[in-house]
């Protein structure tokens, strides 16, 4: 069933999650789904634990080193550089309208958002340490505006592929982590 939900959202995003998109693509009834997802907001719920499990069980890069390079490869794990990356973040940028529009789905977005900078704060204080960072940069400021810029990135690599491949999005992601040096 898992399966089948991630399809559809893969294809069709959010607005085509529907009980009747998810029976056709496993060949079954709608009334068998009825017993597992009574309703829109338990079928997006699933789909949402669906792509939490995908984005927590995915490959991601070894860093060469702590402090930059371990910042940089964990964005570089988040950017749309593969089609498997496109269609993830495809999913979770189309799961932000109904998060916005649902107080239950807004606090699960603002604990995932909450783990991912608590992630990152790792690294960013060891670049602090290291003297990658100046030592008067702030962690918690810098991991937000590292996240705005990522996401910022992946918005814009989603909409226009080709002015933002994967190599020019490796680019600008250099290009931001070594201005911060001098932040």
């Amino acid at each position: 069933m898992s399966e089948a939900v991630w399809r559809v959202l893969s294809e069709r995003g959010f607005a085509g999650l529907t009980l009747r998109a998810v029976a056709a693509e496993m060949g079954a009834s709608t009334g068998l789904l009825t017993h597992y997802f009574p309703n829109k907001k338990a079928l997006i719920a699933h789909a949402l634990d669906v792509a939490d499990e995908r984005t927590e069980g995915r490959a991601r890069r070894v860093p060469s080193d702590e402090g930059l390079a371990a910042l940089r490869a964990a964005l570089l794990d988040v950017l749309p550089l593969t089609p498997g990356a496109a269609v993830m973040n495809r999913v979770w940028v189309g799961s932000w309208d109904g998060s916005l529009g649902d107080p239950d789905l807004a606090d699960r977005e603002r604990r995932r958002y909450d783990r991912w900078r608590a992630r990152l704060c790792v690294h960013v204080a060891a670049a602090r340490d290291r003297g990658e960072l100046p030592a008067s940069a702030d962690v918690d400021d810098t991991v937000a505006t590292v996240a705005a810029f990522t996401h910022g990135l992946v918005v814009q690599a989603l909409f226009d592929p080709d002015r933002f491949p994967p190599d020019r999005q490796r680019t600008l992601l250099d290009d931001f982590l070594n201005a911060l040096r001098t932040r």
